[in-house]
């Protein structure tokens, strides 16, 4: 093998590790958005509604 074959290969190693390196932060911001939106999920389903009135629901009417 001869020298410009080594650098060609040094390129394309250097190409393919900050391709990897650039997928691999993409992938953590990704997990990172899913996560806060799991979370604001989980918070919104965990709020309390507010109550019916006490008295509905109490009688039905049979007269119809």
């Amino acid at each position: 093998m001869d020298v410009s074959g080594i650098a060609t290969a040094a390129a394309n190693l250097a190409q393919y590790k900050t391709a990897s390196d650039v997928q691999l932060a993409v992938f953590k911001k990704a997990i990172d958005i899913s996560a806060q939106s799991s979370l604001q999920l989980i918070q919104a389903a965990t709020q309390s509604l507010p109550s019916n009135p006490p008295n509905l629901g109490n009688t039905i009417d049979t007269f119809a």
